[in-house]
């Protein structure tokens, strides 16, 4: 779709004013920013500040790519310097649709879906580009899960996502249904490199922030049926379920890559973050405790092997 600034009105079409299209756009549920042909935002409306976090004077003026939104494909391939859906279309003049991850302002990866066209003159010259975005992660299941383990005093109040004690339960919950209808389930072990030296360089507040970007970006791009929590310090676990090897170790990675591509602004300095995964499916006669140690024991091999890799077993 091409979207140009003149148009000839049927005889009897609704005339709307300027104002009456700017209410429209700020009224959408999706997020939507224009771009002038140098890639700079001039239009960012109220969805897109509830998506990214960022808010309409922080972005305005700015090219998309300077610490804004940053989108990464699945892979971790940054789209700003060669494969943007949005640039292409501004080439072309071709409408494109992808999905992407972009970068929140609190420093987490969110899966977004996107569709990108152009804006042309009266003589059809691309002027700018338009991108709308939908979030297609689970928020609303995840805020839902929030209340209910807060209710029920399972919650890990930094990271927001259920303790340790909750992650047992669940765990075994799987293994019960696993024995009655032989469903499989897997272990992502996760574990913060280097924590330590965020702490010790940065300060605790920093520190904070980056367990809270690894458990946003775990939550925000997992399956919805799927528990993530906080196993303690600087650890996570996913347990995953209905799941295969393969599929295990895909999704692994994929959050891995993400957390990778993710980082925390501070100072006008981009800290990055890596995790180190341990990956393993229940086994027969497997127990709560052989589960757990196993899959430790995998991450501790990613550890070894050079950190921010998985290790499946």
């Amino acid at each position: 779709m091409i979207i140009t600034e003149k148009a000839e009105p049927m005889e009897n079409s609704i005339k709307l004013k300027a104002s009456s299209y700017a209410k429209i756009l700020e009224s959408l549920n999706d997020g939507l920013y224009f771009v002038d042909r140098n890639r700079i935002i001039t239009f960012w409306n109220k969805a897109a500040e509830k998506i990214s976090g960022f808010k309409a004077e922080e972005v305005l003026g700015r090219s998309c790519s300077d610490n804004i939104l940053t989108h990464v494909d699945s892979e971790g391939t940054s789209l700003c310097k060669g494969s943007c859906p949005l640039a292409a279309s501004m080439e072309d003049k071709i409408s494109r649709e992808a999905k992407v991850y972009l970068h929140h302002k609190d420093s987490h990866r969110i899966p977004v879906s996107v569709r990108t066209s152009v804006l042309t003159d009266d003589d059809e010259n691309v002027i700018g580009g338009i991108e709308l975005f939908t979030d297609i992660s689970n928020q609303e299941a995840n805020e839902l899960r929030v209340k209910e383990l807060e209710n029920l005093a399972l919650l890990d109040s930094l990271t927001q996502l259920a303790n340790r004690n909750y992650i047992n339960r669940d765990i075994q919950i799987r293994f019960e249904v696993n024995k009655r209808l032989k469903i499989p389930f897997g272990i992502l072990f996760i574990d913060i490199d280097n924590y330590k030296i965020f702490n010790d360089t940065y300060g605790h507040d920093v520190g904070d922030r980056v367990l809270k970007l690894v458990a946003k970006t775990l939550v925000a791009n997992g399956r919805p049926f799927d528990l993530f929590g906080r196993w303690g310090g600087e650890e996570f676990v996913g347990v995953i379920r209905n799941v295969n090897k393969n599929d295990l170790e895909i999704l692994g990675n994929r959050l891995r890559i993400l957390v990778g591509k993710s980082y925390i602004v501070r100072d006008n300095e981009n800290i990055n973050v890596t995790i180190s995964v341990g990956a393993t499916l229940v086994k027969d006669g497997d127990t709560l405790d052989s589960l757990m140690k196993r899959a430790d024991t995998l991450m501790y091999h990613s550890k070894k092997a050079g950190k921010n890799r998985l290790t499946m077993g």
